[in-house]
């Protein structure tokens, strides 16, 4: 490797093995991001919305493995520039937006363990969050000349008008008493709280006197209050990234399922009415997550006329202003383009390491047209794991040409997992029951305590 590096082993590192590995790199996604300039234009606009005490939800859809998550986490890393605080997680069975069992709770704490800032983007940044709210609070203390304590709690006077306000100021006045005691413990039980790691109330109120916890019911309420809180802390606000809401789409309850729905347009009311001050949303799904009228969200009639695609984008015309954000898929071009980022991020930015020449970017193109068609660049996540498998084998064995060994390159398309959903949940118990084969109702029958 030549001296005139320009990119650190550190970050070529961390996106060639998320690449070959089929992941999205958590760090350095604008080496090698190209297209969807139009896309980017329109979030960044809604994020300077947020910062200027606005409000947004967008729904970015598109094919499985055609870069949704790449595309959320550089919206992320674009909005911790704009001094934004950030807060992502990605929906399972045990993480949704309406739940009674401790799965909206689950979701909120994993936001809240991967919330960021500039100085932190990944993740981990509540603590140093509340003490930038402190030391504001000591800044103002020391030119207003009033005690410190009176000036928290008249910051905090803002937000406790609100669900659940009151007693969130007091865990950050919690932490302020423990911050200026010296009680490490007390500080610890505040940012537990805060990050939702209580599960009953009898530990909050025994560590912190407190009578509430975050749960499953206030989960939104709290997330509200947390966009209040880090602009109290001097940042311009949240930006929330939720991912793989198919999770949703493949609930096979369908009370569940309509109970998040519900969830969703509640956020998305709020968004569009500007109620959330300074808080914003970017939820990624498919289009099946979208537009199946039957699971999708277009199966609760308010949504869909809510996220209902502009008439008059029709013929070629686009509208990035509405809520749904389609993800145009790269063309050849684009994927030229990209094969040339990979490449000078594998070659830690030093043209003079090149493995390959532009006339095999060419020809590796042909060899994967041939193999599945055009899907190599419209979801291309397959086809850049192969590419940075060829030029690993490269690296190891420089003895051998380009030549030699492409026509060995293996590639798949993606399969969508998604496609395998369990079907909806529709027969009572008692019928389920009174179906079983008469030798399991005999055991059963037998069975005794």
């Amino acid at each position: 490797m030549s001296t005139a590096s320009t990119i650190r082993p550190k970050d070529r590192d961390a996106v060639i093995q998320s690449l070959r590995a089929g992941v999205v790199p958590r760090t350095g996604q604008h080496l090698i991001q190209v297209g969807r300039v139009n896309e980017i234009s329109a979030l960044l606009k809604d994020i300077e919305r947020v910062a200027d005490s606005g409000s947004c939800i967008r729904f970015v859809i598109g094919e499985y493995g055609s870069g949704k998550t790449f595309f959320l986490n550089l919206v992320r890393a674009i909005a911790l520039e704009k001094r934004l605080v950030t807060a992502h997680a990605d929906l399972n069975p045990d993480r949704r937006l309406h739940a009674t069992g401790g799965q909206s709770r689950s979701l909120y704490a994993e936001m809240m363990r991967n919330i960021s800032t500039r100085s932190k983007p990944d993740g981990g940044a509540m603590q140093s969050i509340v003490e930038r709210f402190i030391t504001e609070a000591l800044k103002e203390s020391k030119t207003s000349g009033k005690n410190p304590e009176a000036v928290i709690h008249e910051k905090l006077d803002i937000i406790s008008e609100m669900v659940g306000g009151y007693d969130f100021g007091h865990v950050i006045a919690a932490y302020w008493k423990g911050h200026d005691t010296g009680n490490e413990q007390l500080k610890a039980d505040a940012i537990r709280w805060l990050r939702a790691e209580f599960t009953t109330k009898t530990d909050a109120r025994n560590a912190l006197g407190v009578r509430t916890i975050i749960d499953d019911g206030s989960f939104y309420d709290h997330l509200k209050l947390m966009s209040r809180f880090v602009r109290l802390a001097g940042f311009e606000g949240m930006l929330i990234c939720l991912d793989e809401l198919v999770n949703l789409y493949k609930l096979s309850n369908v009370q569940a399922r309509n109970s998040n729905y519900e969830q969703i347009l509640r956020i998305l009311n709020d968004s569009l009415q500007g109620t959330a001050v300074g808080l914003g949303f970017i939820m990624g799904g498919t289009p099946d997550f979208l537009m199946d009228t039957r699971r999708g969200l277009y199966s609760y009639s308010a949504l869909q006329s809510r996220l209902a695609d502009n008439t008059f984008a029709v013929r070629g015309l686009v509208d990035y202003s509405g809520p749904v954000l389609r993800l145009s898929n790269l063309d050849p071009a684009d994927f030229y383009i990209l094969l040339g980022n990979v490449q000078h991020v594998f070659a830690y930015g030093n043209i003079a390491d090149y493995l390959l020449p532009d006339e095999a970017l060419k020809t590796f193109m042909e060899h994967c047209s041939k193999k599945i068609g055009d899907a190599y660049f419209r979801t291309p996540r397959n086809t850049i794991t192969s590419f940075v498998n060829l030029l690993s084998v490269l690296e190891q064995n420089r003895q051998t040409t380009w030549q030699e060994i492409l026509g060995t390159v293996d590639i798949k398309p993606d399969i969508n997992p998604d496609l395998d959903i369990p079907q909806e949940e529709t027969t009572p118990v008692s019928v389920a029951a009174s179906t079983m084969p008469a030798d399991e109702e005999e055991s059963l029958a037998s069975f005794k305590l």
